[in-house]
């Protein structure tokens, strides 16, 4: 499957901005950046983002609307879900938790910023491999 063609949002260029903190290859087109901050996300097979949490003082956290290929999404201490095409993600500010591909499959999913107040990101630590290889 090639990533510029998975879905009708085009793939973008190689996630350099944020590289330090995916395992693999991801690729970001900004869909948005006025009013809502919409991107495309694609991950190429095996590649997730670290462990991370959106913070807001009031409202924030994330929508993912998955739009092409098959990943995961996990919250800290919970099983992964498995995500496909048409599924919807509700991350609530405060919530740790990490997306990617599956290990055989590309994965594209639109990550919509919840406005809120003192909206900001933290990232964690990486997605062990050894936890990662467990994944169905």
């Amino acid at each position: 499957m090639k990533a510029d063609r998975m879905s009708v949002f085009q793939a973008g260029k190689p996630n350099e901005a944020f590289k330090e903190y995916f395992v693999g290859q991801s690729y970001l087109n900004m869909l948005s950046t006025e009013q809502v901050v919409i991107g495309n996300v694609t991950f190429e097979p095996g590649c997730r983002n670290n462990w991370h949490i959106h913070h807001a003082t009031s409202g924030g956290g994330q929508l993912l609307l998955v739009t092409a290929g098959r990943g995961y999404y996990q919250e800290w201490g919970n099983e992964a879900r498995e995500l496909h095409p048409q599924d919807v993600v509700h991350i609530p500010a405060g919530v740790k938790h990490w997306h990617g591909a599956a290990p055989d499959s590309w994965f594209q999913h639109l990550a919509v910023e919840v406005p809120g107040d003192n909206c900001r990101n933290e990232w964690c630590e990486a997605v062990s491999d050894e936890a990662y290889r467990k994944l169905k």
